[in-house]
């Protein structure tokens, strides 16, 4: 088993087998989303042909939907999957949320949430989708006026109530829509099968990859999580590699030619951080260079599947930093990379 060169096929960095964004993130089961605009690079590299417009496409129409669910931080998921997702991850998420509210000495009160979605969902009667702002200007206007750290929280929690979703994407800023409006037929799983479900949908493509990295990823807990994967059955494959446990799903792919091949990752990428056995492709030396221990991650260069340094477009075209002192960086296949993500990554356009 080669690892590295797997979890490249399965993350659809080479070979990709799909053209639609939507069918990339049903495929991955969720993906992180952070960076509102890296967010569309990550999906889009997955693609047989990466477009800004058919990402815009299938998130405007709700078949890409963008929360907090799963480790209560943003993730796209498939919209046809936001029911079951929500119903599973509901009670860890809300449980996070409260802990990070009663940090900050904030309490909000059951009537007051009820007032404060029932103004959510006046804004956006007749409206496809609003911003925060329009949110604000209306609570203001009714005598509830709150400062953003506030407001913030009744939008998290009118999430988890399954109020509200993303709206149309906009360049810049994020806006929501009724989730009734815009997923009106999203599924519902008792929640075994959910958990094996979300299972599947992790070792296809994220394997191969651990016990620990399918509950780091998902935040369900070990137990939770065995129980998932044993309802799976001899669907997974169990190799020992270097000491550890991996596992990938029997479909999975497992083999194919990588030599050369130069990936620019936007910050919070699959590839990284939806693992806690990141040493497969990132070595523990030049981990600081790739993440801090506060959660931030950085846009980094693959070569070959192995983290190798970070890029950036602050001067309008991309430059990157090799950290790696091994590696002979193929510029060919670099610039290659930097066309592609090009229309992608402008800031002008979503």
């Amino acid at each position: 088993m080669n690892p590295v060169s797997a979890r490249l096929l399965n993350h659809q960095l080479i070979s990709p087998q799909f053209a639609a964004p939507h069918d990339v993130v049903a495929w991955m089961g969720m993906m992180q989303a952070q960076e509102y605009r890296m967010m569309r690079w990550a999906v889009a590299m997955r693609t047989i042909q990466p477009s800004a417009k058919a990402f815009e496409k299938d998130f405007n129409e709700g078949r890409i939907v963008r929360t907090h669910l799963f480790r209560t931080t943003w993730q796209l998921v498939p919209g046809e999957d936001y029911g079951w997702m929500l119903e599973l991850c509901r009670e860890s998420a809300l449980r996070g949320l409260r802990g990070w509210m009663k940090g900050n000495g904030v309490s909000i009160p059951e009537a007051e949430q009820d007032a404060v979605q029932q103004v959510f969902a006046d804004v956006l009667s007749g409206s496809r989708s609003v911003l925060k702002s329009d949110f604000a200007s209306a609570l203001e206007s009714r005598g509830m006026a709150m400062n953003d750290q506030h407001l913030s929280y009744h939008i998290r929690l009118a999430e988890y109530a399954g109020v509200l979703c993303s709206g149309d994407l906009t360049p810049l800023k994020k806006s929501y829509s009724l989730v009734a409006d815009k997923l009106p037929g999203t599924s519902h799983l008792p929640r075994e099968e959910a958990t094996a479900l979300l299972a599947r949908k992790y070792f296809q493509s994220h394997g191969p990859a651990t016990l620990e990295d399918f509950a780091w990823w998902c935040g369900l807990g070990i137990n939770a999580c065995r129980k998932g994967m044993d309802a799976l059955g001899a669907e997974l494959v169990r190799e020992r590699w270097k000491g550890l446990d991996f596992f990938f799903h029997r479909d999975s792919r497992t083999r194919g030619f990588r030599s050369g091949r130069v990936h620019l990752l936007p910050p919070y990428d699959e590839y990284l951080i939806g693992y806690k056995s990141r040493q497969v492709v990132l070595h523990p030396d030049h981990s600081h260079h790739a993440h801090n221990h506060r959660g931030i991650f950085w846009p980094v260069v693959l070569q070959d599947g192995e983290v190798i340094g970070t890029w950036n477009t602050s001067s309008g075209k991309v430059e990157v930093d090799i950290f790696h002192p091994k590696i002979q960086l193929n510029e060919e296949s670099l610039n290659r990379e930097a066309e592609r993500s090009a229309i992608l990554l402008s800031r002008e356009k979503p």
